[in-house]
Formats: structure tokens, C-alpha cells, sequence
């Protein structure tokens, strides 16, 4: 393993994976012991699924923390594409069970009202959230803040008044719903886990000077320190 102030790059994604879920159980600890609750906000996608699978088998007082989506999918929960599906089949298990979800999908909803409605469900939550672990597209994105959303200015306003936002995307089929960045950093820490060298190439371009990558907005944003987990 190689370790470089908050980037952490290991040989295998078995030691990532493990690593990123140790992180994140102390940082949930740790808001665990000073308040009744914590939240923790969760990606999708294939990457964060062993890690998962470790932190389930945390020992922490799963029945007071409230499990947030960072993004997903306008489908509803039991969907193949859904990250709900994904969060409760590889997190949501063993000592993590009690854990309290907030789910995103509503048939009685609009997209629009929903997310105004999250909005208000994350303020009334364990808020500012203990740790949130996030991923990262070869396009640069982070939660569903794509590219070529035409609300990315307003994702990405690290200062912004919205939590959560409706986005669509040509990389999607489904209308998506996101969490802002003004959201994401109001957390203890960030986790970036990401596997690959594409990724990693992706991920040194972001740091540098005048990058117009969603993700430099993430690693730039001075609010809450970000954690760097990749491997090949």
C-alpha cells in the first residue's frame, strides 16, 4: 500500500474494500457516541459492494443509523437497476439489518416533489452526516452529478440551498435523483473508493489546475476532507 496525505492506493481491491469500510465504521463510531444517531450516505454501482459486505459485519449500533442514498435511479426498489436493490442485498444484512434506509422511489410522487421531500427527510435526520461514501465515473461523475445534466452548475454550488436535486442524463435510460455536493459536504469525511487505471487517470486529472471535471469540484471543496481508496 502506498498512502500520500488523504490518498490511499492499495495492490489489491480487497485492500481497499477493507480499508474504506474500517474508515467509515469509525467515523459512524464515532458520531454514534456523541449523539443519538448517524447517518451515512451510501453510493451505488459495482465498486462499493465489498466494502459493503464488510461493513455489515460492523459492530456498530446499527438500529441508530439511518442509511442515505447518495443517488438513484427513478425505479421503483426491487429493479435490476435500482441501488435500494443493491444497498439492501450487500449492506442492509447481518449486523447491519436494524439500519434504517430512506428510500428514494415514490409512485405517488413526481420526480421534482420527491426530491424536495428528501430534502426536508435529511434535515429532519442525523444531520451533518457522520461519513459518505461516494465513486466515480471515467466521465468524472460523482453520485448522478453527470457531465451533461443541465442542473450541474446547481449540483455542484458547494454553497448551494438544495440537498437533493432531479437529474437526467444520456448516460442513463432512467431519470435520476442526487444528492448536491452543498449535501455531501456537510459530512465528517468523505470516501472516493474506485478501482482501475482509467480511474485513477481520471482522477489525477481532476487535481489538476482548472479541471472542469465534476470530481475536482468534490476533491477541491474545502468543507470536508476526502479520502482517496483505489486500486488496479
Amino acid at each position: 500500500m502506498v498512502t500520500k496525505s488523504m490518498e490511499h492506493f492499495f495492490n489489491t481491491r480487497e485492500d481497499a474494500s477493507m480499508a474504506a469500510a474500517n474508515a467509515i465504521a469509525t467515523r459512524v463510531g464515532a458520531r454514534l457516541d456523541m449523539q443519538p444517531g448517524a447517518s451515512l450516505v451510501v453510493s451505488g454501482g459495482t465498486s462499493p459492494t465489498r466494502c459493503f459486505e464488510e461493513l455489515s459485519s460492523k459492530m456498530l449500533d446499527w438500529h441508530r443509523t439511518h442509511v442515505v442514498l447518495s443517488d438513484e435511479r427513478w425505479v421503483p426498489p426491487d429493479d435490476e437497476a435500482s441501488n435500494e436493490r443493491l444497498v439492501r442485498e450487500s449492506l442492509l444484512r447481518g449486523s447491519a439489518l436494524p439500519a434504517r434506509l430512506l428510500s428514494v422511489f415514490s409512485m405517488s410522487t413526481s420526480i421534482e416533489d420527491r426530491c424536495i421531500e428528501i430534502d426536508q427527510q435529511i434535515r429532519k435526520g442525523p444531520f451533518p452526516f457522520a461519513c459518505v461514501l461516494l465513486g466515480m465515473g471515467e466521465d468524472g461523475h460523482f453520485a448522478s452529478l453527470f457531465p451533461d445534466a443541465e442542473n450541474l452548475d446547481e449540483g455542484l454550488d458547494v454553497e448551494g440551498e438544495q440537498l437533493c436535486i432531479p437529474v437526467t442524463t444520456a448516460a442513463s435510460p432512467h431519470p435520476r435523483v442526487s444528492l448536491t455536493l452543498a449535501a455531501l459536504a456537510r459530512s465528517d469525511a468523505i470516501v472516493l473508493l474506485m478501482f482501475g487505471d482509467n480511474k485513477r487517470e481520471v482522477y489525477e486529472q481532476a487535481k489538476r489546475k482548472g479541471s472542469k471535471l465534476p470530481v475536482a469540484h468534490l476533491i477541491k471543496q474545502k468543507k470536508a476532507p476526502v479520502h482517496v481508496y483505489w486500486a488496479p
